[in-house]
């Protein structure tokens, strides 16, 4: 049987049928993961604990024009970022300060488990060059991951509780941005947004560059290099506030464009992801198989730990 390198008109149809996987990913709405966590919920006649994530942010993610798929806490695999274009980060409990090197602020309600799954993903999402978007928590996330830290209780810093004035009730910020910055190239000089955290970033972490602050000074954007996977992480909650589509379509752009580099270096793979790369043994030697074990979270509780949305989560 002939080579395509041999036969023009097979070669012609190969052309066409890459032509075809091209444009079909140009149309795809990117893939976004988007984390979520487990608490106490209930529903119809039912009360128990459920995989939450408020609806706000599938709205978000599908207004911005990507699909949502969700992360859930358990079982944590890092492998199935190999079948998506972006990660999303988002708001909840505090993070630990065991990652960071702090000891707890007794106002701190941390989520170990939680920790565990969103550290491995964000580090399997580098690794791989997915874009990030870190929301609230997770902007938290990203700077204790990259080597910051975190002011525990912000009252104290500051002596004022306007980032989260009382249980289910957001504050209002105004961030003012760098000119030049990625932020800046979304929203413009300013943004008025809703907030609801009582932690905030003290140490930056390596690799990140503050872009926004509020008038008191607390950091409220965080980027990566523009030579590096795309970055940016924000302390406020865009979910909640119809503007900040801006934010999130970035994102989803910056998504798209990872999708359709990804199609144009795997030939006919028609999803336009990666796959792991085996050796004869049937083996992965890409480094992106399925999660060590110390990516799966072994102390994750068969009930989660409550936390009092006045105390220590950050939404």
């Amino acid at each position: 049987m002939a080579s395509s390198a041999s036969d023009p008109a097979a070669a012609a149809a190969a052309v066409t049928a890459d032509a075809a996987v091209s444009a079909a990913a140009a149309h795809r709405r990117p893939l976004v993961g988007v984390t979520t966590y487990m608490q106490d919920a209930a529903w119809g006649v039912w009360s128990t604990e459920a995989v939450v994530l408020p609806a706000e942010y599938v709205r978000m993610v599908v207004t911005a024009g990507a699909v949502p798929v969700l992360l859930p806490p358990h079982g944590t695999d890092t492998s199935v970022l190999d079948a998506l274009d972006g990660l999303i980060l988002t708001g909840g409990a505090d993070v630990g300060p065991d990652r960071y090197g702090a000891q707890p602020h007794p106002r701190t309600q941390a989520q170990p488990w939680r920790d565990d799954h969103e550290f491995a993903l964000f580090a399997a999402a580098r690794d791989r060059g997915l874009p990030v978007l870190g929301i609230c928590r997770g902007l938290q996330v990203v700077n204790a991951a990259l080597g910051g830290t975190l002011h525990q209780h912000v009252p104290e810093v500051l002596g004022t509780d306007r980032y989260q004035p009382a249980p289910g009730e957001y504050g209002q910020m105004i961030a003012r941005t760098t000119p030049g910055s990625r932020i800046a190239a979304v929203v413009g000089e300013s943004i008025t947004a809703p907030c609801y955290h009582h932690q905030s970033v003290d140490r930056v972490g390596d690799g990140l560059t503050v872009t926004a602050h509020s008038d008191d000074g607390v950091i409220e954007v965080l980027e990566g290099a523009t030579d590096e996977p795309w970055l940016l992480a924000v302390q406020w909650h865009p979910e909640h506030n119809p503007v900040d589509v801006r934010v999130v379509a970035a994102f989803v752009d910056a998504a798209r464009t990872h999708a359709a580099r990804g199609n144009a270096t795997s030939g006919h793979a028609t999803s336009g992801h990666a796959t792991a790369s085996r050796d004869s043994s049937g083996h992965d030697t890409s480094g992106h198989g399925t999660a060590s074990a110390a990516e799966v979270p072994a102390g994750t509780p068969s009930r989660s730990p409550r936390v009092d949305p006045q105390e220590g989560t950050s939404a």
